[in-house]
């Protein structure tokens, strides 16, 4: 999955598979994908002013994942 880097300070990049609905994202800590995430949810994260508090708020609790 392709992935675009992004301004964050705990984020490396993000990438989104609309086919799987998968969001891949890089932390400073490690790779990530979770599961069944709308498109929306990656449309908003992309465009959100602090991308890890989206991901806190939004998605880490959300959404079933596994470390890659």
């Amino acid at each position: 999955m392709e992935r675009m880097s992004v301004d964050s300070s705990n984020l490396v990049s993000v990438g989104y598979d609309k086919d799987t609905s998968t969001l891949e994202v890089e932390f400073n800590s490690g790779l990530y994908q979770y599961f069944d995430v709308p498109a929306y949810v990656y449309e908003e994260l992309m465009n959100s002013d602090s991308k890890g508090s989206y991901m806190h708020r939004t998605v880490k609790n959300s959404f079933s994942c596994e470390r890659i």
